[in-house]
């Protein structure tokens, strides 16, 4: 596959591997100049953040004014995240304010793609394309869609866009990968299209090749290669509480260890192999993938050079 694509209403290409900014240190606002360099370095040139990642997106300002790169950068970030105590905060008030926010902190006057990080299905799905497509029109935003929407909701927008002339949703961003999660990682706000019961919504996106920017694509670190399916008795030592949360069970340790078994056998590594079943599905999908060391990120890359047969996807996903 390809490392570069496009996306509509983007006017750079877009990597297929997003670098995750909602690292501990990022988000504390610690100086990650190195980690960002060595992610150019390691040819990815598309940022994923967001305004509730703490001070992510004021250290990603403060680094692209210093190498002076943001034209060479596609930028996502995200708005309309609900309150710590769960108050939804999807209005053209609340959107603006997280947008101009966003903007002044990432020291730009345009997002490449901006998503709305949660819905509110109270708020009529029009309402929200009008305030959408106005931001676009004053320059603010390029592309847009929703983080953690339903296909319903989003179906709902694009066809309000298409009765009245807009721009639709053209970017989605739900948890996919071949760890499926089998419990919300944040009791109740996430929206994943792994498992049986998305199967529908699965065929939806491969239908539209609407993009799919997967978020926690290797299991929120299941499938990292930092520790081995003969270690999950000790898991807790290696995953945090959402990770353990949304991604443990005893079928996605069988897909880890399927994937140990085809990894040694392509003479690859376990990630690397975890996202290339990804490049392999019939959705349009983007990678959202963090890490501290250039060596990784670069190794990550290589998943996009990794052949697999059909028989080979079912393997991994336990279809066979």
């Amino acid at each position: 596959m390809e490392q570069f694509t496009t996306i509509p209403h983007v006017d750079k290409p877009v990597s297929r591997m997003f670098f995750g900014t909602q690292s501990q240190a990022m988000c504390m606002g610690k100086d990650s100049t190195d980690v960002l360099d060595s992610v150019i370095d390691a040819g990815i040139q598309t940022l994923d953040t967001a305004r509730v990642y703490g001070e992510s997106e004021k250290v990603i300002g403060k680094w692209m004014e210093l190498r002076k790169n943001r034209n060479d950068l596609v930028i996502l970030s995200k708005g309309g995240h609900p309150t710590f105590f769960g108050k939804k905060r999807i209005s053209k008030k609340e959107i603006c304010a997280d947008l101009e926010q966003s903007l002044r902190y990432l020291k730009t006057d345009y997002i490449d793609i901006y998503l709305l990080h949660r819905d509110d299905p109270a708020v009529d799905a029009g309402e929200i394309t009008e305030i959408l497509n106005e931001l676009h029109k004053e320059g603010k935003i390029g592309a847009f869609g929703g983080s953690n929407w339903t296909v319903e909701r989003i179906k709902e927008a694009n066809a309000y866009a298409a009765a009245h002339d807009l721009i639709p949703f053209e970017v989605s961003s739900p948890n996919f990968g071949l760890a499926e999660q089998v419990r919300d990682p944040w009791d109740g706000t996430c929206v994943t299209i792994t498992g049986d019961a998305a199967r529908e919504d699965r065929k939806w996106y491969a239908e539209t090749k609407m993009p799919v920017v997967a978020y926690s694509s290797l299991g929120r670190g299941l499938f990292s290669g930092k520790f081995t399916s003969a270690d999950v008795s000790h898991i807790k030592d290696y995953l945090d509480r959402a990770a353990m949360q949304g991604y443990t069970s005893e079928e996605n340790y069988e897909r880890l260890r399927r994937c140990e078994t085809l990894a040694k056998e392509k003479n690859c590594l376990v990630p690397q192999l975890a996202l290339a079943w990804m490049y392999h599905q019939p959705l349009n999908v983007f990678t959202i993938i963090s890490s501290t060391k250039t060596t990784r990120m670069k190794s990550n890359l290589e998943a996009l050079n990794i052949s697999l047969t059909e028989e080979e996807c079912k393997y991994l996903n336990l279809e066979d």
